[in-house]
């Protein structure tokens, strides 16, 4: 689902706030809706308390030791075929575990409630507030809507699309998985009570709001004085997905190159885009044209981007002149009037061949380099074909979303008042990120449906599947069965490649991934594999065989679009059979045996042979002997 998560923001105190609203994408057929840009009217007050707030924060910075530990978490999904990326986050005690979608656009992180009268199926259970032992209800007072009873705080977010989600406010320990130094803190978040539109039918669980505002987990967590004023995301390229998130202060690279971001324009994030070359060449724009009403706006919770009309008009013209030898077809679908491309070939790595390199040049002369998966995304039914990401926007504000920033670590450095960017491997990035030497909380197992199980809440959970016992235990092997629907009837799945990104995912040797079966019908295949220890061990380590569990329950591989969907059908972990005394030493007891043969046919050889000469030697007593024949007897 592609989204635009700028919300309308319920009064606060005095001050009353404005709607801002977006028009989505709609991420089903990939394809953009009209858009609705945010109306913004800042009252004077309202720009004072901002700028005591940015004053106290940056009071609160300078306190702040270098070695802050910061929250190092993985994103999962992609844009294509889901128009978002999410995270996971665990809330309560024992921890309830969710996938949410990461956003700058919003500033509220909200879950479905046990109690909702109205909320969707998501990929988790609802979070239940009796079941955890740290749930506060926010309760009602001057700074916050409050309830029919006028028992607890409220809110409610309203989308253009038509879709809303609404609640009570409640705090609770929050949880950032143990790949995060953080440990986990107490946090203000929304408790659905009703969702509709593409909140209710998405897949995800709700929301993790990362824009400027009070209820914002990033707020929440400069306040506490527990992060550095910073975040950063790192989406995965076209073809692989995923990529990485870090709560807090990074060291950036020296080759990050910085746009300012101005915080009192609006609360979302901004950069000052100042014009765009296509193929080297600058595109003839009138001044400005970047810098209508809200500016250029970051949005991580949209799949593509919006350029005001003209730059969006000179941006396809450019492109178009740019890739005349390639095929003007229709796209994916007839109800929307896509500018796509065949010819280009399934590699996205040789793109830059076919379509032109992209630069945006920012006010500070600074350039950001756009690759063409940062403004292309894959035709849906024809196999090498492309289609233009870029749409136009009938306001005058630029919102660029997902697309622009594939496999591009985005730093946004609130502490400085600018954002920065730098083109990586997003995909790796989060086995490679280096933040912080503070230690990682060590990881605690719990049972998720055992309610009387109490997990420390300085402890990161980790959520042993039910049928996965606690503690040190040795692994056979691991076997799954994955159903993958593809797009396309005429393509073959190459199970050998497969098979070497299953391995990459759930980060073990090519060697231990075997495929063991595969039955196929039409574009449905249903295959099984199996997981073996590595050629110099007998079996599986137990935090190895957890953390390959974990991945396949969870969904968390990540596969190029050309494998089309996949599902996990069921998995199995068999236990390492233990060996008994025959089977340790049977190598020694089958040597023994030959060679106790050996020495035993050598002996019979030797005694028979023996025996054969003594028989040949014996002569009878009385026998004459040659000579004795010959001689002629004397009288």
């Amino acid at each position: 689902m592609a989204r635009t998560w700028l919300h309308l923001t319920s009064s606060i105190i005095v001050c009353a706030l404005i709607c801002f609203n977006f028009f989505t994408v709609d991420a089903k057929d990939h394809h953009p809706r009209p858009m609705l840009l945010p109306l913004q009217l800042t009252s004077r007050n309202h720009s004072q308390q901002r700028h005591l707030d940015n004053i106290r924060r940056h009071l609160q910075q300078s306190g702040l030791s270098s070695s802050t530990p910061n929250a190092r978490m993985r994103l999962y999904d992609d844009l294509l075929s889901n128009g978002y990326y999410t995270t996971r986050l665990w809330i309560g005690t024992p921890p309830q575990e969710f996938a949410l979608i990461v956003d700058t656009g919003s500033t509220v992180t909200y879950v479905p409630c046990s109690s909702c009268a109205h909320c969707g199926k998501h990929q988790d259970p609802r979070f239940q507030p009796d079941l955890s032992s740290t749930y506060q209800p926010v309760k009602c007072n001057p700074s916050c809507n409050c309830d029919d009873e006028q028992k607890q705080c409220t809110y409610d977010r309203r989308y253009a699309e038509m879709s809303s989600s609404s609640g009570v406010l409640g705090e609770d320990i929050v949880s950032f998985g143990n790949e995060s130094e953080l440990v986990p803190q107490r946090a203000v978040f929304g408790c659905e009570n009703r969702e509709t539109g593409d909140l209710y039918s998405q897949r995800a669980d709700g929301i993790m709001g990362l824009g400027r505002g009070q209820l914002s987990i990033v707020d929440q967590l400069v306040d506490k004085s527990v992060i550095g004023d910073s975040f950063s995301l790192c989406y995965g390229g076209m073809d692989v997905g995923g990529g990485a998130m870090v709560l807090g202060k990074i060291t950036p690279p020296p080759e990050m190159v910085f746009s300012h971001s101005d915080p009192f324009r609006s609360p979302y994030y901004n950069i000052e885009l100042k014009e765009m070359h296509v193929a080297g060449k600058r595109l003839k724009l009138p001044t400005g044209v970047f810098d209508g009403r809200h500016g250029t706006v970051l949005d991580s919770g949209t799949t593509y981007a919006y350029f005001q009309k003209d730059a969006f008009v000179a941006f396809r013209d450019a492109i178009l002149r740019e890739v005349d030898s390639l095929k003007r077809v229709r796209g994916p679908d007839p109800n929307y009037d896509d500018i796509c491309f065949s010819g280009a070939g399934r590699d996205v790595s040789q793109l830059s061949k076919s379509f032109p390199e992209v630069e945006m040049v920012f006010n500070n002369g600074n350039k950001l380099l756009l690759s063409p998966e940062n403004y292309l995304f894959r035709h849906t039914k024809l196999i090498g074909a492309y289609c233009l990401g870029i749409f136009a926007n009938a306001e005058s504000t630029t919102l660029l979303g997902g697309i622009v920033v594939r496999n591009t670590l985005v730093t946004y450095d609130r502490d400085n008042d600018r954002i920065g960017f730098l083109k990586t491997n997003c995909s790796e990035l989060w086995r490679r990120v280096k933040i912080s030497g503070a230690p990682a909380p060590a990881p605690s197992v719990s049972q998720s449906n055992d309610t009387n199980l109490e997990i420390p809440p300085a402890s990161a959970p980790s959520g042993s599947p039910a049928n996965v016992l606690p503690g040190s235990f040795h692994i056979g092997f691991i076997t799954f069965d994955m159903s993958i629907s593809t797009n396309d009837s005429k393509l073959k799945l190459n199970f050998k490649e497969l098979g070497q990104l299953i391995s990459k995912e759930l980060e073990v040797d090519n060697s231990q991934v075997r495929l063991l079966n595969v039955t196929s019908k039409g574009n449905d295949y249903l295959v099984r594999w199996g997981i073996f220890p590595t050629s110099s061990a007998s079996y599986i380590s137990s935090s190895t065989a957890l953390s390959i569990i974990l991945r396949l329950r969870d969904h968390r591989l990540q596969f190029p679009e050309r494998f089309g969907n996949y599902k996990l059908v069921e998995w199995n972990a068999e236990p390492q059979r233990k060996s008994s005394w025959w089977r340790h030493h049977l190598l020694a007891v089958v040597l023994g045996c030959i060679i106790t043969l050996s020495l035993s046919a050598i002996g019979i050889w030797l005694v028979i042979r023996h025996r054969q000469q003594s028989v040949t030697a014996y002569e009878p007593v009385a026998s004459p002997t040659p000579e004795q024949e010959l001689q002629p007897l004397q009288t």
